[in-house]
């Protein structure tokens, strides 16, 4: 082999398949030495010790087996393993299983071998030079029934819980079980899998980085919302890894007794180190929702129950139904990062109660919080490392009992009279971690460096990761050729907001289903579509509107969209429906086009614009407004105090652009200023919504803007700005509203490309307005 892949260090894939041609070259060599040997084996077992020929034969591959087995276990000492976390080939992985599989079982029988010869020579000299009386062997064996007995009734106290703690510890070895999921199939987290397969590389061959005095990573704690595929990445880690994995739910160390979860700890190290053992001193133990034993201990306690998190966006005051929508009546939804991260947060449990003290008079034997569990894990996790208890005990009662004799000296030369010190066994356990909660509540002494010091974040996904998610999900079903051409992918990716991975699976499958039911063998467009609205809303009402409510809700719709497509330039129209689901009697949804983590005054004014434009729709059409838009007014009136009072934005000042040609005195500009500011206040106080104490606007920082004489007087003007500029965009373009609505009353559904289509040709066009005419202004 050549020096450079010998040497051990990170070595990238082509390198990897090298060292695996080269170690299955030295394989082949090595089986072909044995089996050169077996006839001359046969002979001397049939000539020179006359056995049977079937004996001899038999004897033979044993003999031949065992050699080739010795082999291995040599080369595997002297030699670095192949690693083929990088390699993409299931030949070879099938072959490193098999490889693996036989130096495990050599590494074993060789074991047993060694323990039994050296026991028999231990007895015959012990026998030789001491004569036990029988009264010590009875002796003896009354302390084995003392303890059987002892281990017995333990077993009928604690045994039954005990084992359904140990049950969900679950232990898999390369080929055992197929998971199924290749690093391939993690899609929309490039990130994460980059900074996955750096550690996992070292993990895999990181001497040369040991050497050169860096220290391999033990932990991996991985943090994101639910569904972004941490657990779908560690099984992806362990089947490109070669490596056994040891899996637990972060809810398995809770037991009822004080001291069982630790054991549960223990008993979980001890199955990894067996493994590791087994599988060439590797192995990964994952913890999925580790946040179940690893939070900060002061909050095990309640130490921060009563903390309340600052607003950090506005969908943190503005979060309404399954799917985020900014106001209670459900139909309006702007797919952002922030709004996007809040519906992946809404989508885990439901943090469950905090365990009782239930002990009574014994409070110290029940009740346990986790505390002892997670102190063991991190005593497991630190004493990975240390030498073998029973290791360390031989050497030091030899060495304690040579020194005792005075008359053994210590060396002999330069040969060592004393056992060398115990070593550390040079198994390597790995621990991945898996949560969804926020770092700060776990425990410091878990996350810090030498544990789980190595942090990868999980983004939900965005347009671009879904765009990857369906081209994944899709080739595993059939569907028409329709679904496979660039435009009608981007525009799947575009109209599922907010899925995770396996809510696109459960789409494509259920898609598939609702073909199948109509005896058709491959899904297309309208199916999925189907399939979409049903995961995300349920299945729709069966409500039939009256012909005039129908209309009536579809200009609404239309209102919405069409504020939408003239004033929120960073965002397009991904759907617009008049069927009821849940709350809301139809909705229009928009996505940001990119990411964003902030956004400016304009941006934040034209989202009040959006809202309003439903009511000054209503207003243009029928002259008056229902009761539907009091959602979208609670919404605008949250909005706009969240801009004056946690942003500090208020209305533009008016420009009153050559009016008088310079012959109007400046007392006169201020004073017709002041005359439109009070008007747009006006109109702004009849919108705002001031129901009462609930909701969105009954706790700070809403309810304190809206109490504050001026910070209400601006909140005020700003939804008479928005408002009389929506009312401008509804009546210079009355036609094509009402067409838009004409064409959603038709189809009762407009998705994706469809929907843009419909607002582009409407050719709506931004409203020009004077204040200073009183034709701009609109009647409340």
């Amino acid at each position: 082999m050549s020096t450079g892949l010998v040497a051990g260090g990170t070595l990238s894939a082509n390198e990897q398949r090298q060292l695996t041609a080269q170690w299955r070259t030295l394989r082949r060599a090595a089986t072909g030495v044995a089996l050169l040997s077996a006839p001359a084996l046969f002979i001397w077992f049939h000539k020179e010790l006359g056995w049977p020929v079937v004996w001899s034969i038999l004897a033979t591959l044993l003999a031949v087996a065992a050699f080739r087995g010795v082999l291995d276990l040599i080369f595997v000492r002297f030699i670095q393993w192949p690693s083929l976390f990088a390699v993409d080939s299931p030949e070879l992985r099938e072959e490193d299983v098999v490889a693996r599989r036989r130096v495990s079982f050599w590494r074993f029988w060789v074991r047993v071998v060694l323990f039994v010869a050296g026991a028999v020579l231990f007895y015959e000299a012990l026998t030789q030079v001491v004569n036990i009386p029988s009264t010590y062997v009875r002796a003896l064996g009354y302390g084995a029934i003392f303890f059987f007995y002892f281990i017995f009734n333990f077993g009928i106290f604690f045994g039954p819980m005990l084992i359904m703690g140990i049950s969900q510890i679950r232990g898999f070895e390369p080929g055992d079980a197929d998971w199924g999921v290749k690093l391939a199939d993690v899609r929309g987290q490039d990130e994460a899998k980059e900074e996955v397969r750096r550690v996992v590389n070292l993990w895999q061959s990181g001497e040369a980085f040991e050497q050169a005095g860096g220290k391999r990573e033990r932990g991996l704690l991985f943090l994101g919302a639910p569904g972004t595929g941490k657990t779908m990445l560690a099984k992806a880690i362990a089947t490109g890894f070669n490596s056994p994995i040891v899996t637990i739910p972060g809810s398995g160390f809770a037991q009822t007794f004080i001291g069982l979860d630790a054991i549960i700890v223990r008993f979980m190290a001890r199955k990894a180190k067996k493994l590791a053992g087994k599988w060439g001193g590797q192995c990964i133990v994952f913890i999925d929702e580790i946040d179940a034993v690893g939070m900060r201990r002061s909050s095990l306690g309640g130490g921060l129950s009563g903390m309340s998190p600052r607003p950090l966006s506005f969908h943190d005051l503005c979060f309404f139904g399954p799917n985020g929508a900014l106001n209670p009546s459900e139909d309006l939804i702007l797919e952002s990062r922030a709004w996007r991260d809040r519906v992946f947060e809404q989508r885990q449990p439901a943090p469950g109660r905090k365990p009782v003290n239930q002990g009574g008079a014994f409070p110290g034997m029940f009740g346990g919080q986790g505390q002892l569990a997670l102190n063991q894990l991190l005593v497991v996790m630190d004493g990975i490392d240390n030498p073998p208890f029973f290791r360390r005990m031989t050497t030091n009662l030899v060495n304690k009992t040579l020194d005792a004799l005075y008359v053994i000296p210590r060396r002999a030369g330069r040969v060592k009279l004393r056992l060398p010190q115990a070593k550390p066994s040079g198994n390597q356990i790995y621990f991945v971690g898996a949560t969804n909660v926020p770092m700060e509540m776990l425990d410091p002494a878990l996350t810090r460096p030498g544990r789980m010091g190595r942090h990868v974040w999980f983004r939900t996904p965005t347009k671009h990761d879904r765009l990857d998610i369906f081209d994944l999900y899709l080739e595993k079903v059939s569907h028409e050729p329709d679904l496979d051409t660039d435009k009608r992918r981007d525009e799947l990716a575009r109209v599922t907001n907010g899925y995770s991975p396996a809510m696109i699976e459960q789409v494509c499958s259920m898609a598939l289903t609702i073909a199948h039911h109509d005896e058709r063998l491959a899904f297309g467009w309208d199916d999925i579509v189907e399939a979409m609205t049903t995961v995300e809303s349920g299945t729709a009402i069966g409500t039939e509107y009256i012909p005039s409510e129908t209309k009536a809700v579809a200009i609404h719709e239309a209102g919405h969209a069409a504020a939408a497509h003239v004033f929120l330039k960073g965002a397009e129209s991904t759907r617009l429906s008049i069927k009821r689901r849940g709350a809301a009697l139809g909705h229009h949804q928009a996505r940001e086009k990119d990411e964003r983590f902030v956004s400016w005054r304009s941006e934040e004014l034209a989202q009040l614009m959006w809202a309003l434009g439903a009511m000054a729709a209503e207003r243009v059409f029928y002259g008056e407004n229902s009761t539907g838009v009091g959602g979208d007014v609670q919404s605008a009136t949250a909005r706009a105090a969240w801009m004056v009072g946690a942003c500090g934005m208020a209305p533009e000042p008016i420009e009153l652009n050559g009016s008088g040609n310079g012959r109007v005195t400046k007392a006169t500009l201020d004073k017709r200023r002041d005359e439109i500011n009070k008007r747009l206040e006006q109109i702004g106080t009849q919108i705002m919504n001031r129901t009462g104490d609930g909701g969105p606007l009954g706790h700070d920082p809403l309810s304190g803007v809206l109490n504050d004489r001026d910070k209400r007087s601006s909140a005020a003007q700003l939804l008479g700005v928005a408002y009389v500029n929506a009312h401008g965009l509804i009546l210079q373009n009355k036609a094509a509203v009402e067409q838009i609505a004409d064409a959603l009353v038709e189809k009762r559904e407009l998705f994706g490309d469809e929907l843009v289509e419909i607002l582009e040709s409407a050719k709506l066009k931004a409203p020009k307005l004077d204040l200073t005419k009183e034709e701009a202004w609109p009647v409340l």
